[in-house]
Formats: C-alpha cells, sequence, structure tokens
C-alpha cells in the first residue's frame, strides 16, 4: 500500500511540474508577442513624431521630443536622412513626446505623448494632449503653471491599432499646425476640448 501511495504522489507532481512549465511557456510567448508588438508600435511612433518635428521646424515651431534623436538616430543629413541605431533597444522605450517650446501665447509645454502604463489587464498605451491652462499662486510654493491631460487614444499593447492613431493625429497635427501659422493658440485648445476627453489636471 506504501509503494502504491508514493507512486501516487510522484503522479501527481509529475503533472505539476508539467503544467507549470506549461504555464510558463504561455507567459514567455505572451511576453514575447507584447515585446514585439511594442516594438513595431515605438518603430512607427517615433518615425512619425520625428516627421511632425521637421514639419514644425520648417515654419520656425521649435520642439523638442523624447527620446533625443541623438539616442535613436544615425543622421547622413539632418534632419531629413536617418535610421535608427542598431543597438538601440526600441521596445523598451516607455514615452514618445513632442514639446513645444514657444515662449508667445502660453504655448511652453503644450506636448503630444505617447506613454506606457501598467493597468489590471496589463501594459496599455496611451495617447495623450497636455497644456497649460494658466497659473495660479499657492501661499507656500509660490505661482505654478496648471497643466491638463486630453485622452487622445488608449489601448492594451497588444490592441493598438496604429490606423486609429494616424487618424487621430492627423487631426490634432493638422490643427496644431494651423494654430501656428495663424498665431492663434485657442484654435488648437478648442478643437482638443471639444473632441476629446480630459483626463487629469496637475500643477508645475
Amino acid at each position: 500500500m506504501a509503494a502504491k501511495k508514493h507512486a501516487t504522489k510522484e503522479d501527481w507532481f509529475a503533472k505539476l511540474e508539467k503544467e507549470l512549465e506549461k504555464r510558463k511557456e504561455e507567459v514567455i510567448e505572451e511576453i514575447s508577442t507584447e515585446s514585439e508588438k511594442k516594438e513595431e508600435i515605438n518603430r512607427t511612433l517615433i518615425e512619425d513624431f520625428w516627421k511632425i518635428w521637421i514639419k514644425f521646424n520648417e515654419i520656425n515651431v521649435h520642439m523638442t521630443m523624447v527620446p533625443e534623436p541623438s539616442l535613436w538616430g544615425v543622421f547622413e543629413e539632418f534632419p531629413y536622412q536617418w535610421r535608427f541605431k542598431g543597438d538601440f533597444d526600441v521596445a523598451k522605450v516607455n514615452l514618445i513626446s513632442l514639446t513645444d517650446t514657444t515662449r508667445d501665447q502660453g504655448r511652453t509645454g503644450d506636448s503630444l505623448k505617447a506613454l506606457y502604463f501598467h493597468g489590471e489587464e496589463g501594459e496599455k498605451l496611451r495617447l495623450i494632449f497636455e497644456f497649460c491652462e494658466g497659473e495660479k499662486y499657492y501661499k507656500y510654493s509660490g505661482w505654478k503653471r496648471i497643466y491638463s491631460q486630453y485622452l487622445l487614444y488608449e489601448a492594451k499593447v497588444k490592441e493598438v491599432d496604429l490606423d486609429k492613431i494616424h487618424e487621430v493625429l492627423l487631426g490634432v497635427i493638422a490643427t496644431w499646425y494651423e494654430s501656428h501659422l495663424k498665431r492663434k493658440r485657442d484654435i488648437i485648445l478648442n478643437y482638443i476640448r471639444e473632441n476629446f476627453e480630459k483626463l487629469e489636471t496637475f500643477t508645475e
């Protein structure tokens, strides 16, 4: 009886080991698939944001980009001819952004951001437009700028639709560009407020 009982325990543990190995392989495959998708998203968005940077730069609107071009690009003829650095790990980028540095009309800090965060359903990509809505005086810390964020797009990494992102960006970037051409910041702010959900407000 004892030998039979011992064999049953071994059979149970063999099943457990098999199940654990199966779960491990599933997780590894899921992580690998998600990493490949994230690399595709980031490669596309970095290229897109850089093209946007170039178009604004051509009308003397200067922006800073994260990650900095020197980190990911090898430039043969700046800013038009370039390629990704071979050792740049595109999949590890968690923030891609363009930030307006124009000093007039309070534009400094107006930003387009693509960022990753972990939610209950796993890693997600969020595309936001962020801008300063004014200033407020605080008794102990002085004047601070009040920023608001608006949600342009959000999805789980595995479900990100780049075509939908491009559709959203088409309207946002064209309106942002127009607002600079006409020197009327309200054009882009009104477009964002009227078409997208407000997320949060914070001071800086």
